[in-house]
């Protein structure tokens, strides 16, 4: 995710009634680090309930309203009532990035209580149509949600389809940010942290993750690339339909379509893992020696945290200025300028391409249950990028992790201990990703190295990747695992680390102080 912020003033619900209201979302720092993703007062919520009535597309037996799954620092993401297992979107480009794309989406779901309505986060598009189980539906939008009222209440434990035919629009709405990234000559998307219902209804919380396929529509002479395999280009007339599985679970903000005038460039990994990487196609030699990286990167990865967990990987190298690295599932997202920037340091620029791969175990396969444990993400790949450049690039990562440790305290107080990071700054949701889930969870991580020692930790890392593949954990999960593998209890120890106002003593390193300089210790700005 972003480090620095960008400032967005709050948007008023728009009064078409053809259309949701919506209200700023953020942008993403991936679950990754990006260089560079609010409350909303009582009165704020009562203005956006009454506007959300005022857009009633049918009416309802009730007022609709937004809900959330009580996230800590994003409140209203998500929705419960049910379980999505998959979505199947369907994309219609223009051929052009600044006019809105004709879009389906279908989600299937179980149900997980009986529920005369169902809510899904969608907040910048035109709904045409909804249908549930094949039937009409009303719906109407309610602050950032699309409340969706079936012709029959559905009951508990049922299984349930929902299509919803939109418009996916890629231009921001006023005061937002994220979703759609318009290339040179295309569209990639960035939905971290929660800007996916920008650009499709979804359930849009990690917590949450289902199987995708998408079905892209472009004119000919385009290519479309997302998560997951390939499995079919079919042409007919001036157009072309890529169509794209997963074989693994994905949260919504991990989900990545990349449509430009692009080459797709295909290689073998480690054990015969397919990698294809999405560059501009003028830039295909120029940008080679960077490609060429990923499956000695890859090795390295598997070699500390075992085998790599998805069905192919690959970077998509867009001509956009983003600000940030994103490690969308099986195709993370980079700015073509951090690899065509001469003043960045060849070990750098490899260090953030590890970065965002290691995203691929820490965030993506083992994906964090609330946006309070992000650090889990970021710390992780925080670790393994400086772990990657001091095997490397002989940049010692004890030298990193003092300056973190001086720069610490004064992280915490601004943006809150690693596991209980500060709500957002209203607005710019994105300030969650504060250095102290970068540098600052690396530091607890070299802390806990410290204590049980390189075996242990090591063993750790790898059991965590195993038992929670594919699924969600918390940062207590993390906790009663270290307890585990150390033959002891851990709580007492990582517990200031992780939540305390004040850094602890490192360790080993009984020298290392808090230090006064504001420019000690910078973290690196990605994702």
């Amino acid at each position: 995710m972003p480090l620095t912020p960008r400032p967005r003033p709050r948007s008023q619900p728009d009064p078409s009634p053809h259309r949701l209201p919506h209200q700023p979302s953020p942008h993403r720092p991936g679950s990754s680090r990006r260089r560079l993703r609010s409350r909303i007062s009582r009165h704020r919520k009562a203005a956006l309930l009454a506007s959300a009535v005022s857009v009633c597309l049918v009416a309802a037996t009730a007022p609709a309203e937004p809900l959330g799954v009580g996230d800590r620092l994003f409140p209203y993401l998500g929705n419960p009532g049910y379980d999505v297992a998959s979505y199947d979107l369907s994309l219609t480009y223009p051929g052009s990035n600044d006019k809105p794309l004709d879009a389906v989406t279908t989600i299937d779901a179980w149900t997980t209580a009986d529920l005369e309505h169902l809510n899904l986060d969608f907040a910048h598009g035109t709904v045409r149509s909804v249908e549930v189980d094949g039937r009409p539906a009303g719906f109407a939008g309610a602050g950032e949600d699309l409340v969706v009222t079936p012709e029959h209440p559905l009951a508990k434990g049922g299984w349930t389809r929902i299509t919803v035919r939109h418009t996916s629009d890629p231009v921001s709405g006023k005061d937002q940010e994220g979703g759609w990234v318009r290339t040179s000559d295309g569209l990639a998307m960035a939905n971290q942290a929660d800007a996916a219902h920008l650009v499709f209804p979804c359930n849009d919380h990690p917590s949450d993750k289902a199987m995708f396929t998408f079905r892209i529509n472009v004119p000919n002479g385009y290519t479309a690339v997302a998560n997951g395999l390939p499995a079919g280009a079919d042409r007919i007339g001036g157009t072309t339909t890529w169509t794209y599985r997963t074989q693994h679970p994905m949260a919504t903000e991990l989900a990545q379509v990349s449509i430009g005038r692009s080459a797709v460039v295909r290689r073998d990994g480690p054990h015969g893992l397919p990698l294809r990487d999405v560059v501009p196609a003028a830039d295909r030699k120029a940008l080679e020696p960077w490609l060429a990286k990923t499956p000695d990167q890859v090795a390295w990865m598997e070699s500390k945290v075992g085998r790599y967990p998805f069905e192919t990987y690959g970077v998509l190298m867009a001509q956009a200025s983003t600000g940030f690295e994103l490690e969308t599932q099986t195709l993370s997202l980079f700015e073509k300028q951090l690899f065509t920037e001469p003043g960045y340091p060849k070990w750098y620029i490899e260090s953030i391409m590890v970065h965002e791969l290691s995203h691929q175990w820490f965030g993506d396969s083992v994906t964090p249950r609330s946006w309070s444990d992000v650090w889990l993400n970021e710390g992780h790949a925080t670790w393994y990028e400086a772990l990657y450049a001091e095997e490397t690039a002989q940049r010692p990562m004890e030298e990193r992790m003092k300056a973190a440790y001086g720069a610490s305290d004064r992280w915490r107080e601004a943006g809150g201990p690693p596991a209980r990071p500060k709500a957002p700054v209203p607005g710019q949701k994105i300030s969650i990703f504060r250095p102290n889930i970068y540098d600052g969870a690396a530091l607890a991580l070299y802390a806990l190295r410290q204590e049980i020692g390189r075996p242990a930790f090591e063993r750790l890392e790898r059991i965590w990747i195993r038992e929670h593949r594919d699924a969600t954990a918390t940062t207590a999960d993390f906790v009663r695992l270290a307890s585990t593998v150390a033959g002891r209890d851990l709580s007492g120890f990582l517990e200031p680390w992780l939540y305390g106002e004040k850094t602890p003593p490192m360790p080993g390193h009984p020298d290392w102080k808090p230090t006064a300089s504001a420019k000690a210790a910078e973290p690196h700005t990605r994702r």
